[in-house]
């Protein structure tokens, strides 16, 4: 959260307390009109389910805050199955979505991997005309290739970072 607040971004920190409140505080009503779900089906629980994987949480907390007529954007990677789900039904890549509550706001919902080739061009001239600064905004890191295992593990423990393979040391490396 802390890099996100270093280039603008206003954070809700679920393990403080209901995301409604905190919502309220920043914009003065609880709820947003879109919101976007980048984690998928690892995301964990909140309050005393947050060390479970729990990757139906972001989705329903999701419908919960955003208002109605809203929009839901899904990119985050969703499975068909996953053998090392907590419970069984997530297991076939089921998840307990109070879908009802979606429906009944009228939410739209896009998912999907992102359409990457669509906004190429258009990303790269913002980067080269010093319009946005994604490397500084994600934490990149380049590591050398051997390091890949350790960058892995730290990402899947929430490390605040992309890290990126420097097979060849052109981008500076810690070796």
């Amino acid at each position: 959260m802390a890099q996100a607040r270093s280039f603008g971004c206003a954070t809700v920190d679920v393990s403080k307390g209901d995301p409604k409140d905190q919502i309220e505080q920043i914009l003065g009503v609880p709820e947003v009109d879109c919101g976007v779900d980048a984690v998928g089906f690892e995301a964990r629980g909140h309050g005393k389910e947050a060390a479970t994987e729990r990757p139906a949480t972001v989705l329903n907390t999701l419908m919960d805050v955003v208002r109605a007529g809203g929009a839901i954007g899904i990119p985050g990677l969703y499975v068909t199955g996953d053998p090392g789900a907590a419970d069984p039904a997530a297991r076939e890549g089921s998840l307990s979505l109070r879908f009802g509550l979606g429906w009944s706001k009228s939410l739209a919902f896009f998912t999907g991997q992102c359409p990457v080739m669509r906004y190429n061009r258009q990303l790269m001239m913002a980067i080269l005309q010093d319009r946005v600064s994604i490397a500084r905004n994600v934490n990149a890191t380049p590591i050398p290739l051997e390091e890949a295992p350790r960058g892995y593990q730290e990402f899947d423990r929430g490390a605040a970072k992309k890290y990126v393979l420097d097979a060849n040391g052109v981008l500076g490396a810690k070796r």
